[in-house]
């Protein structure tokens, strides 16, 4: 038996952090049906004895700056014994700074945009043996460090976008072997989240009037003593550095002719935060560079551009090699399609997403590093091909990729890598609705319909405990919480909003589903709570009788990027979206205080949600399975079909009307974002398999295939972003023309890739029935021509897999249970078996007709 992950607070290593960690670990073992017995976890002179595997929390002492060493040994139901250990760090601890927050106090950040970038160096010697060195550092911007020349730390966008006026995180650079006799540390901050242009009403200075730097370099020499560099009066800024301006939508222009030597260096001003945020080590994940992608195929425009296609839509920025002559300008635009062989860039709206590089004499390199853009295609300008090199880099936050899907359809398998690179493309620090144009914000229901998807596919355990973290933080005293978080200045006011609002229980279920911490549902209790007490609050608003359990107000998206209507008709459909989540929310939050040792409260949970069903029902429906009025809509039938709402010949009524409405519209969906998640599930699971099969492989327009079919490598915002002519809708979402805004239109846009968790549990058939899989279930649906389907997912406790395959009439199924995990296996021919760890196969002979519709 081995221990073959040992994680800290969802780190194998590297973990800093100024709080308590939780620790959980995976193990394998040769012997079939092995279960943990006990493990001993020890750390220093804390031990703990348990049969647990995840959600394990230290809670002894913890010093400042002090490496801690885990240790673990795991005896398992055979006897047979692993141990592992690993270490983590930790930060401040709250002890306070030296250093003193500087800026340049002469300068003003220009109306509506992002300010110059800022540079401040300051220099140190080293007269003694080092024994440790290392930067810990902080901005009200976006900064990066150089020492010696030399860039420090791989990360992009340090310090994180959070919510500044609450939580602000630190980063800490290890620089032991960087460190030279004389030294100078180079600083550069650009306006970012913070300071910089945000939101498509371009708002600017939303959390501070310019950039502002805190950082400390502590040495720790070999004779015991220690010095800190702190920033303060003494460092020296100038605002006429290379990178001459940095902004998210825009891009960056770069001046490589600029050296230290020709910038205009004066003394720092202190300054102070507006709000005094929570500073703490880094807790969220950062982004880096994932990949590296070349050019598939490079053409020149009509208008004399030289355009590089990519082969994928992504997030990231180039990397140019560059042999050029001493003033010479390189453009680099960006765009996601191509229209007539030119770059379409109208969907962009106000975002110019260019990159300019002004060149010195000879080769050179160019990547940007104070922003990003969302593209599959680079047009370049102002040098000849045969003098660039041009690649790009992939940039998202750290993910571990945990999830796969495949089958014998290419299409599906297309389909999948579009939901991934969806996924990765919009999980830049926070969950962004879209990476390219002068949006980028964190929707926060674009996250709730696709959270369980994420969570199969990734570990989001530090990415979405981050971003809960903000979503606490801005919630209103009456529960509200913001349509998008952070909130930087978006117009729309907090307020308890369905879907939007749901994603403060539908987020951290997911990833307890896939993770089994309960953790991050202790940590997010109390705001589910509170909202589910606004949306009640609202819900009785100038209403009587059932009407008071319906929630019509104040606001709901509704039906929100339907692929009919327009977006008044979306939101009209409100009242019908909004009561069947707050009815789901319920559930949900009834099983997490039940987790959690709250059986009251979640007695209380399960009779509101029984009265919301019932509400629904007699408000909404003729009692009989078919909604009335302006109801009679696919969304309003698959919301109670998938959350349990309806019973006995009322669900086949329901089934069947939702089977109407599909036919009615020539066999494609028409749900917006809180039904495309569940449309298939509404369908499979009340006796529709055929017909969830045949949606799921339309490939006329709207469907998941169509975008697959038109070349789509991410999710599309709207069904049909690319019309069958080859145009680009970007219709205004109000009056459906073209009135040269650029419209709503996103060709990254991953919320209807929530199609994704019909896939991996019904196709794969792998579904968690207990936190973490520490009990899940097997059992794959067949259809649509497929002969094959296989899921992997890792789980806290190992691996776990389904692998089926269709010989004619032989089903073949292998299912992988890790160690201390149980799966029932259901076979297509009804038979049900239980199973331990290890590695099993199944057969069973099935009726090919029923098996392939």
């Amino acid at each position: 038996m081995n221990i073959t992950r040992l994680a800290i607070d969802g780190l194998e290593h590297g973990l800093i952090t100024d709080e308590h960690p939780t620790i959980a670990f995976s193990l394998s073992s040769d012997a079939p049906g092995e279960d943990l017995a006990s493990a001993r976890v020890r750390v220093g002179d804390w031990r703990v004895e348990t049969t647990d595997q995840v959600g394990i929390v230290y809670d002894g002492p913890l010093q400042p700056y002090t490496e801690y060493i885990v240790e673990v040994e795991a005896t398992g139901t055979s006897g047979a014994v692993a141990a592992a250990t690993a270490t983590f760090r930790t930060g401040r601890r709250d002890r306070p700074w030296i250093a003193r927050w500087i800026t340049d106090g002469t300068y003003e950040t220009p109306k509506k945009l992002s300010p110059v970038p800022m540079v401040f160096r300051t220099g140190f010697t080293v007269g003694k043996p080092v024994r440790r060195a290392w930067i810990e550092a902080t901005a009200l911007g976006v900064y990066e460090l150089d020492l010696n020349g030399r860039k420090v730390g791989d990360e992009y966008f340090a310090p994180g976008f959070t919510s500044y006026d609450h939580n602000l995180q630190y980063q800490t650079y290890d620089i032991t072997d960087r460190l030279d006799a004389s030294n100078e540390l180079v600083v550069t901050v650009a306006g970012g989240w913070a300071v910089g242009s945000y939101t498509f009403k371009r708002k600017n200075k939303t959390y501070a009037d310019r950039q502002a730097l805190l950082s400390e370099i502590h040495i720790q020499y070999e004779d015991g003593t220690m010095d800190v560099v702190a920033t303060g009066p003494d460092w020296q800024v100038a605002v006429d550095g290379p990178v001459r301006m940095a902004e998210w939508y825009d891009g960056e222009t770069f001046d490589a002719r600029i050296t230290a030597a020709d910038m205009t260096w004066k003394p720092v001003t202190l300054t102070s935060p507006r709000a005094y945020p929570a500073l703490r080590a880094q807790y969220g994940s950062p982004v880096r560079a994932q990949a590296t992608l070349t050019p598939i195929s490079q053409t020149v425009a009509p208008s004399g551009e030289v355009v590089y296609d990519f082969g994928q839509n992504f997030s990231g920025v180039i990397h140019a090699v560059v042999r050029g002559r001493d003033g010479q300008t390189v453009v680099f635009r960006h765009a996601e399609v191509l229209v007539d062989g030119e770059l379409f860039v109208k969907s962009l709206r106000t975002a110019k997403a260019t990159a300019t590089y002004t060149a010195i004499d000879g080769t050179q390199t160019y990547s940007p590093r104070q922003t990003y853009m969302g593209f599959r295609y680079v047009g370049v300008s102002g040098i000849d091909p045969d003098d660039l090199e041009l690649t790009a880099l992939v940039l998202h936050t750290d993910l571990l990729r945990t999830g796969s899907f495949t089958s014998s359809n290419e299409r599906l398998n297309n389909l999948q890598s579009a939901i991934e690179w969806g996924g990765r493309s919009n999980f830049v620090d926070i969950p962004t609705d879209c990476p390219q144009r002068d949006e980028r914000e964190g929707w926060t229901g674009d996250y709730a319909v696709f959270a369980a998807t994420a969570s199969y596919n990734f570990d989001m355990g530090r990415f979405l405990g981050k971003w809960m973290r903000d979503i606490a933080a801005e919630q209103t005293r009456g529960g509200g919480i913001p349509m998008v978080v952070p909130r930087a200045g978006n117009g729309f006011p907090p307020m308890a909003t369905s879907v939007w609002g749901d994603v403060c229980i539908l987020g951290p279920w997911a990833e307890f589903l896939a993770r089994g911490d309960k953790g991050m549902l202790r940590r997010n209790y109390p705001v589910m709570k509170k909202f589910l007490t606004a949306a009640g609050w609202w819900s009785k608003l100038l209403s009587t009788g059932d009407k008071r359990l319906v929630w019509r107000f104040p606001f709901h998206f509704g039906d929100w990027a339907a692929p009919e209507g327009r977006a008044q008709d979306w939101i009209a459909r409100g009242r019908w979206v909004g009561t069947a989540y707050y009815a789901n929310s319920c559930g949900i939050v009834a099983q997490i205080a039940e987790l959690l040792g709250e059986p009251a409260e979640a007695k209380r949970y399960r009779a509101l949600r029984a009265d919301i069903i019932r509400a629904y029902r007699n408000v909404f429906t003729d009692g009989a399975g078919t909604l009335t009025g302006k109801g009679d809509f696919q969304t309003a039938y698959v919301l109670p079909l998938h959350f349990g709402m309806t019973d006995g010949a009322e669900t086949e009524a329901m089934a069947g009307n939702l089977v109407r409405l599909i036919d009615a519209n020539n066999g494609h969906l028409s749900t917006g974002f809180p039904g495309t998640p569940y449309i298939l599930f509404a369908l499979s699971d009340n006796g529709r398999i055929e017909e969830a099969f045949d949606l799921l492989l339309q490939t006329g327009a709207p469907s998941w295939l169509y975008m697959v079919d038109a070349g789509g490598t991410t999710i599309w915002e709207r069904w049909d972003a690319l019309r069958e002519d080859g145009t680009v809708n970007i219709a205004d979402l109000q009056s459906g023309k073209d009135d040269g805004s650029g419209g709503m239109v996103s060709f990254n846009h991953y919320a209807a890739g929530a199609v994704g968790d019909w896939l991996y549990k019904r196709v794969a058939g792998i579904e968690p029935t207990a936190g973490g899989y520490k009990t899940f279930r097997v059992a794959p649906l067949m259809g649509g021509g497929l002969t094959s389907a296989e899921g992997a997912v890792e789980t806290p406790y190992g691996r776990a897999s389904s692998s089926w395959t269709l010989d004619g009439d032989r089903f073949t199924l292998r299912v992988e249970v890790p160690v201390s995990a149980r799966c029932a296996v259901v076979l297509p021919d009804g038979t049900e078996t239980e199973v331990a760890s290890g590695v099993h196969e199944f057969t069973c002979a099935v009726d090919a007709l029923v098996a392939v519709p």
